[in-house]
């Protein structure tokens, strides 16, 4: 590799990542595959996946915590509802595009979702200071109503 090791038996992608990153990109531009640090390369690629499915984790675990606030929190509806419709409308706008971008991560979600809505749930209940068994121990919907713009669940009923 041209400029793979610096400092010793520092590679470039540990001394200095973004100038590693402009590297690959020449060489891939240039067609001199032979030039890649392919080890590292793989990493980072097969990491941008996890970063995608990491991203969607957190924003259905978010979304699915301002559901159970509008359906559960009752002492801070009155307040909040319009804050919490808000955000839930704005974490599936971002869901939506992401979907949007890469369809086949839809399958993720759906095979995350219950994860997510108990992660969700724990954290409402512990913010709300409520006990958890009393929020629905089954996600309160499916994905596509999670992510349908028009579906809200009753405030104040669940």
């Amino acid at each position: 590799m041209v400029q793979a090791r610096v400092s010793g038996q520092r590679s470039l992608y540990d001394q200095d990542y973004h100038l590693w990153l402009e590297e690959m990109a020449r060489f891939l531009e240039a067609g001199q595959l032979e030039q890649l640090d392919r080890e590292n390369l793989l990493e980072e690629i097969l990491d941008l996946g996890r970063r995608d499915q990491r991203k969607l984790e957190s924003l259905l675990t978010r979304l699915w915590e301002h559901l159970l606030k509008l359906g559960y929190w009752r002492s801070e509806l009155g307040r909040n509802q319009a804050h919490w419709r808000g955000e839930v409308t704005n974490f599936r706008v971002q869901i939506q595009r992401e979907l949007k971008v890469s369809p086949s991560l839809r399958r993720y979600c759906e095979g995350v979702l219950e994860e997510c809505y108990q992660d969700a749930k724990r954290i409402v209940a512990e913010r709300a200071g409520l006990p958890v068994d009393l929020l629905p121990e089954e996600p309160i919907a499916d994905l596509d109503q999670v992510l349908s713009l028009d579906w809200f669940p009753n405030p104040g009923h669940g």
